[in-house]
């Protein structure tokens, strides 16, 4: 087992009082359930390489999303 590693995580309010509500229910410390989250999110995406072709299409246009609709307007009408 690997030595433990003390970090600092900044939580919005509301989340921390459910973690520490979560915590009470189940007899068990914050700390643990943070720790138990971090794991299971880590297990989860491990080894998921990200796609090479991630970014690829970047136009560097921030509003594109936002712009969608009105830009595909049309689109596959005949």
């Amino acid at each position: 087992m690997s030595k433990n590693v003390r970090t600092t995580v900044y939580l919005d309010g509301a989340d921390y009082r459910q973690l520490k509500a979560l915590a009470r229910a189940e007899g068990r410390s914050a700390a643990e359930l943070i720790r138990v989250a971090v794991a299971e999110y880590t297990a989860r995406h491990r080894g998921q390489a990200l796609p090479a072709s991630l970014g690829i299409a970047d136009t560097g246009v921030g509003t594109l999303s936002e712009d969608a609709e009105r830009l595909l307007e049309g689109y596959g009408r005949d």
